[in-house]
């Protein structure tokens, strides 16, 4: 960084002005690809599935409450692990306040993941959240919506995640949807993300994007190896995970 091209105030304003433009642009794009993303065609859930919460066992049509949309987060967190996937609790720490928030426009935002209830629950009181937290691990939900994979299905080569064949290191990966729920009580899915298409979503990272060194990801073995759960910095380097926002 010491090296970096030193400018004239005047000529630093320059430069600025030259990349607002670009900025502008970007932001003109991004709200064409939100109305894209708005326009997509609707799929009908016809699975009937139930899940487990604090509240008891609660269908998909139930987890919207008062709200016609559902955000779910797929959340890592296999049945046999003790902790919860330290990226996707990078992302829970950003969504969960954001919770209040969404009600005010209609949309319910859940935490679904595999693991059994009560280790969930202990998680989550260990990182302080207040999110609906639920376990899928009595039905075929996450295989469904493309977020687990079988230990054979991992040994016999790629799997199909992020809507294209690919390599993953575990059985659990992460990902976000969308569902919409009409008057007659019926769901709908209209959205999913996975992989880099979670970025959006990590504040921390949109923060680091405007500083000089930026997310400074470069000279480690993956993208995410520096994040720890946020009650662990300093006080443990191990990395119990593999980086899981890597893949395109």
């Amino acid at each position: 960084m010491s090296d970096h091209k030193i400018v004239a105030r005047e000529d630093w304003v320059t430069a600025r002005k030259e990349l607002l433009a670009q900025e502008k642009e970007f932001t003109r794009l991004r709200d064409e690809l939100t109305k894209k993303r708005q326009q997509l065609p609707w799929s009908k859930v016809e699975q009937e599935y139930v899940f487990e919460g604090k509240d008891g066992k609660e269908s998909l049509a139930e987890l919207f409450g008062e709200c016609s949309q559902l955000i779910v987060y797929h959340f890592m967190f296999d049945p046999e692990w003790t902790d919860g996937c330290k990226s996707c609790s990078l992302l829970a720490d950003h969504y969960n306040p954001a919770v209040v928030h969404l009600k005010q426009r209609d949309v319910e935002l859940v935490t679904i993941s595999r693991a059994r209830l009560e280790t969930l629950l202990a998680f989550q009181k260990r990182m302080g959240w207040s999110f609906k937290w639920l376990s899928s691990l009595e039905n075929d939900f996450n295989r469904d919506f493309g977020v687990t994979f079988t230990p054979q299905e991992l040994e016999q080569g790629p799997v199909h995640y992020n809507y294209q064949e690919t390599t993953f290191p575990m059985t659990e990966a992460p990902g976000i949807s969308a569902f919409y729920k009409d008057e007659r009580g019926d769901v709908f899915h209209t959205y999913s993300s996975y992989a880099r298409g979670l970025d959006l979503f990590i504040t921390a990272y949109n923060l680091l994007d405007i500083t000089p060194k930026g997310r400074d990801e470069a000279g480690l073995n993956y993208s995410m190896e520096w994040v720890r759960h946020h009650d662990s910095y300093g006080a443990d380097s191990r990395d119990p995970y593999a980086g899981v926002l890597t893949p395109e």
